[in-house]
């Protein structure tokens, strides 16, 4: 029998035993233990269902990465805020189907929250070969340019910060 089959997720067991003791306020030992294995049995009973988070390559870019998304939300929401406020003439919401390059479940699906996070984008679906990702764009001046933005501002840093197979 394999390690990791019992312990199929470590640092995520360490982590939620961390937050259990934050949770009670009280450190003893026994709260140790209890958090521990109820950790481990949540990890052991979500082990199927947990996605492979590939091998972080570059941390220092992924923390400029963060700092850009964050400064990219702040944006949006004023654009959001000025759409909205504004004569709703101006508003061209629209679907736009974008490629994927991204093969890896996680990071499509942190590219998605991201596009979700930012307002005026949401991402709508993924297709079932996880080649096309439909977001909708509350206002659409240019579909090429969303996608081409969208693939060069978030996909590729991704691709390069993190370990993954290009499809």
């Amino acid at each position: 029998m394999s390690l990791k089959r019992w312990l199929p997720h470590p640092i995520f067991t360490l982590m939620l035993t961390v937050i259990w003791l934050l949770l009670v306020n009280q450190p003893s030992v026994g709260h140790l233990l209890l958090g521990a294995f109820l950790s481990w049995g949540i990890m052991l009973l979500c082990r199927d269902f947990m996605f492979e988070v590939p091998r972080l390559r570059k941390p220092l870019k992924l923390c400029r990465y963060l700092l850009m998304v964050l400064w990219d939300i702040l944006v949006a929401n004023i654009h959001v805020a000025r759409l909205v406020l504004g004569p709703t003439r101006k508003i061209k919401p629209a679907f736009v189907e974008v490629p994927m390059l991204i093969d890896n479940e996680f990071l499509l699906a942190v590219l998605a929250c991201i596009l979700s996070l930012t307002p005026g984008t949401v991402s709508s679906g993924l297709s079932a070969d996880h080649k096309t990702l439909l977001l909708h764009v509350l206002d659409l001046a240019d579909g090429d340019d969303v996608v081409a933005q969208i693939k060069s501002r978030y996909e590729a840093p991704l691709l390069e910060i993190f370990e993954c197979s290009i499809s």
